[in-house]
């Protein structure tokens, strides 16, 4: 149980320290203070002992040295069990309760246009110090660093007359050693330019907190839970609020990130289905009831129990379409009330909102391997139709570059080997996860049927054979896109110009594994 008589204040963040310090107040703690603390609880009407009277020592260095004393941390950091301690400091030397929040870093360098000198005046050292010396000996010592706690502390002590429990100094310790943690990691990511376009960083660390626990993993024998960024602005499906159904499960985690990242690289509305974390189909049209139906079409059987996702708001007739057959979750920026009402008759129906991203993504992309990590920069490059190079004898029409670009761009969200038919900026057939890209083409041709006549096709990596180009030919394909690269180039030209097939090359791959 820790005993609080007397209670050290040093906030930059004033936001509830007025109401907090009279509650102290009246239960008899002596409050000290630094600096602005000090000036801003005096002026509150309170009775308050500056930190240069409790330790005999001044500001220096234009406040860059205000609670950096030995009688300071001697203290916080002496334990009460321990009688040479206690003499040493003195009754009248023991600090009992630190109320520290940091100087605001984070918020200063996402402003534009900081400095780096800014920057750094703005690293908190003092502050940083007097949380951790508390969190260490939170047997003695309680440690608030947030504003948010005040209130649980004043009730907690009013309930003790005067004394916290060993369960919450316990817990305040684990969420002040959070905050310097993070801050550090924010500090450090800063002057090491992490994810601002540099080489890879030496050193990377995240620190992330959990959002929500799930019921289970991948699988129900699995543990897992949803953790989104300890610091920063939260982004992506980070953002997410579900507006009805059962829990998101982990798979539907993964597949609504997947559908983000699928969507946010279309400007037109677009709807794209998901399936194991990889499209099933995906199209754009004039609304986004078209773009569903088109999408659907693509791969019916598959989009049974699927993730849809949409890059515009949803309406109440396209609600109407999706409720006609079994789906997860549908996702939209935002669902019209109709469109809620509509939801609701399907209770199990999960229908999610989110705060819709830009096209670039934040920092780095992390990826975990068993032990170990891979970092990398997000896959951000797409293509122009202007930039596509033909060739074979035959171009491309303007309508067929239309479509190749649209097929090059949804191959970027398939799994490798990807292979994505596409007609009128919509996907009749994909084949995916094949361990040969001739056997993906078998499996885009078979999902298509028919509809391949006419159909382009998008390759997220080069043909190593010319077979694949012979049975998209057969199948009336009528043009190919592909990064080009390999050995047996000529020999894939040759076949598409013997089928008057056209052939246009980008020079950059999609794989996705």
């Amino acid at each position: 149980m820790v005993v609080v008589k007397r209670a050290l204040l040093s906030c930059h963040d004033k936001a509830g320290l007025d109401v907090f310090a009279k509650a102290l107040a009246s239960l008899g703690v002596e409050l000290v203070a630094s600096g602005g603390t000090a000036e801003f609880l005096t002026k509150q009407g309170l009775r308050i002992k500056t930190v240069e009277e409790f330790a005999g020592i001044t500001e220096q260095l234009d406040g860059r040295v205000k609670t950096l004393h030995p009688k300071i941390y001697a203290g916080i950091l002496a334990r009460r069990d321990d009688p040479a301690h206690v003499k040493a400091v003195g009754a009248q030397g023991l600090i009992d309760l630190v109320v520290v929040n940091l100087y605001p870093f984070e918020h200063t360098v996402r402003q534009p246009g900081v400095s780096l000198q800014e920057a750094i005046e703005q690293i908190d050292i003092g502050g940083v110090a007097l949380l951790r010396a508390g969190a260490k000996n939170f047997a003695h010592v309680a440690a608030v660093c947030q504003p948010g706690q005040y209130a649980e502390v004043a009730q907690a002590l009013r309930q003790g007359h005067g004394a916290l429990p060993d369960t919450l100094s316990r817990e305040l310790a684990v969420v002040a050693f959070h905050v310097t943690s993070t801050y550090d990691t924010v500090i450090s990511g800063y002057l090491g330019g992490a994810g601002d376009g540099s080489a890879s960083p030496e050193v990377a660390t995240v620190t992330v907190r959990k959002r929500q626990g799930l019921r289970y993993g991948e699988n129900p024998h699995q543990r897992g839970a949803w953790y989104v960024p300890a610091s920063g602005p939260v982004w992506g499906i980070g953002t997410l609020s579900q507006l009805q159904g059962k829990e998101l499960s982990y798979n539907n985690l993964l597949d609504l990130d997947a559908a983000l990242r699928c969507l946010v690289d279309f400007d037109e509305p677009t709807c794209t289905i998901i399936k194991h974390h990889s499209p099933c189909g995906l199209a754009s049209a004039a609304t986004i009831g078209k773009a569903f139906a088109l999408a659907y079409e693509c791969d019916r059987e598959s989009a049974f129990g699927g993730i849809v996702g949409f890059n515009r708001p949803m309406d109440q007739a396209t609600a109407a379409q999706l409720t006609e057959t079994f789906l997860e979750v549908v996702m939209a920026p935002s669902v019209d009330p109709g469109a809620v009402a509509l939801f609701g008759r399907k209770p199990n129906l999960r229908a999610v909102t989110l705060e819709w991203p830009t096209r670039v993504s934040p920092g780095l992309a992390w990826r975990h391997l068993w032990g170990s990590w891979l970092l990398q920069d997000p896959d951000r490059v797409t293509v122009a139709q202007e930039s596509l190079n033909v060739v074979t004898k035959r171009a491309p029409t303007e309508h067929e570059r239309a479509d190749l670009v649209f097929a090059w761009n949804v191959a970027k969200h398939v799994q490798s080997n990807a292979i994505v038919l596409v007609r009128e900026r919509a996907t009749v057939g994909i084949g995916q996860g094949q361990p040969s890209r001739v056997g993906s083409v078998r499996l885009a041709l078979e999902k298509a049927g028919g509809r391949s006549r006419g159909a382009v096709a998008a390759s997220d990596g080069f043909f190593p054979f010319p077979d694949s180009i012979e049975l998209l030919a057969k199948a009336g394909v009528r043009a190919v896109i592909q990064p080009g690269g390999s050995i047996r180039d000529a020999e894939v030209v040759e076949t598409a110009d013997r089928a008057d097939l056209a052939m246009v090359l980008t020079g950059i791959r999609h794989f996705r594994h």
